[in-house]
């Protein structure tokens, strides 16, 4: 597995998340829930599931007849880097430009307000 494996495109991303709930799967099992989503190609999931493996966004069991694929990392380390990575290109490093603008885009839940101050209190305990 690569150190730091590239950002992983939108239809790499969509790949991925269907590589985290469900678990290692085989092409056609990937296939099956993006196409119950939109129209998609068999052949196209399994070209792009082989150009992940390259990349080394995800990991292939050769062992069995039908391949099975599983996320190389997990979610969190890949949504870690996402930020990151947005962090920096598009709120040119600001953190707080960062939270608002999330905010802004659509109505946050009590429970998730109530998540996003309990992790500030931390973090600013850590800081003092």
């Amino acid at each position: 597995m690569r150190a730091n494996p590239p950002r992983p495109t939108d239809a790499e991303l969509e790949i991925l998340c269907v590589l985290w709930s469900r678990g290692p799967s085989t092409v056609r099992d990937v296939h099956e829930v993006i196409a119950a989503r939109k129209p998609t190609q068999y052949t196209t999931v399994l070209k792009q599931l082989q150009v992940m493996s390259e990349k080394g966004l995800v990991r292939r069991d050769e062992s069995q007849r039908s391949h099975v694929y599983q996320a190389a990392r997990p979610r969190d380390w890949t949504r870690q880097q996402l930020a990151g990575d947005l962090l920096q290109r598009a709120f040119e490093g600001s953190t707080g430009s960062l939270v608002m603008g999330a905010l802004s885009v659509q109505k946050t839940s009590k429970r998730e307000l109530a998540e996003l101050r309990r992790v500030l209190d931390e973090y600013e305990k850590g800081l003092k």
